[in-house]
């Protein structure tokens, strides 16, 4: 038996997110603000440590600073009664992060310093620890230099092999971003990049003829992230979509890295695809109320309320 419901790996670094921002001052200059906040982030962390507040048993690989951003961040893990025992230090580098002057609108323009999570790096020998659970989540290909070598894949190829779900994210997709896809998606059961990210790497506009396109190239389903619009889903035999829930917007940081959290734990719970996908459109909603990638959660209980209540856009 799998010691672990779900095991995140990848993109893990930490936000420091101030709202509400109209605008740096000039020069020397002070403005004052709400709400300053930092926490756990990234394709890998913002997923990590919803599932875990939706009650997931959880394990992460990833790469810290030897600094007190790395330390922020484990600690911040063991209170959500993560295991932390797969996660990497280095001396080489300062631990990834980003300052985020949040908008009134919600919006999120990011100054980020690349940092460990380039570091990163699973030998093949650690795979088994990796994938020592029933789902592998894959998260920030695109900064994570050493691991999109090629590695990535192997690591997915493995989860496979050992009967995982696999669910894949990325993030800053560029012209070579295919590239990397052909390798990794014969190993992903769901592709769940946002719909901009999708339509980037394609060439493509429409989500049905964006899903084929990637479940040509191997994907077994895609779940397309789309903000205000809700989500895209694409099967084998079936596509469909989800309005996103009604909110007043505070901070849509990590809304679909939640998303993927929340969809991870419906999945894990047993759930239907599309009460899963519910799942996670109603983490990502709630995320979206507070300031950070896991403002709004609580616990599981609170969540599934929240949905019950919750109308639709």
């Amino acid at each position: 038996m799998a010691k672990f419901d779900a095991s995140f790996a990848g993109l893990t670094i930490l936000d420091i997110a101030g709202r509400p921002v109209d605008a740096i001052p000039e020069g020397g200059g002070v403005a004052f603000i709400d709400e300053i906040r930092m926490n756990p982030a990234g394709t890998a962390s913002g997923a990590l440590i919803n599932a875990a507040k939706l009650g997931l048993h959880c394990t992460t690989s990833a790469c810290v600073g030897e600094d007190e951003k790395g330390a922020f961040i484990t600690d911040s893990y063991k209170r959500l009664n993560i295991d932390c025992s797969l996660i990497q230090t280095t001396k080489d580098s300062q631990t990834s992060s980003t300052i985020l002057p949040i908008r009134p609108n919600g919006e999120r323009p990011a100054l980020h310093c690349r940092g460990a999570s380039d570091h990163w790096y699973i030998e093949d020998d650690e795979f088994d620890q990796v994938c020592d659970a029933r789902f592998l989540h894959h998260g920030g290909t695109g900064l994570l230099n050493a691991m999109d070598s090629g590695q990535s894949s192997k690591l997915l190829k493995h989860a496979k092999a050992k009967n995982l779900t696999t669910t894949f994210d990325l993030i800053a997709p560029t012209v070579h971003t295919i590239e990397l896809l052909e390798d990794m998606l014969p190993y992903v059961d769901f592709f769940m990049p946002s719909l901009e990210e999708a339509q980037f790497i394609s060439g493509m506009q429409q989500p049905r003829q964006i899903a084929n396109f990637f479940k040509k190239m191997g994907a077994t389903a895609c779940v397309f992230k789309c903000g205000a619009d809700g989500s895209y889903i694409s099967t084998a035999d079936r596509d469909f979509s989800l309005p996103a829930l009604k909110i007043e917007v505070s901070d849509t940081t990590g809304c679909g890295d939640s998303y993927c959290g929340g969809f991870i734990a419906g999945l894990s719970m047993g759930h239907s695809l599309e009460e899963a996908c519910q799942l996670g459109t109603t983490t990502a909603a709630l995320v979206a109320t507070g300031l950070g990638s896991d403002a709004g959660v609580i616990d599981l209980q609170s969540t599934l309320d929240f949905m019950a209540s919750a109308e639709t856009v």
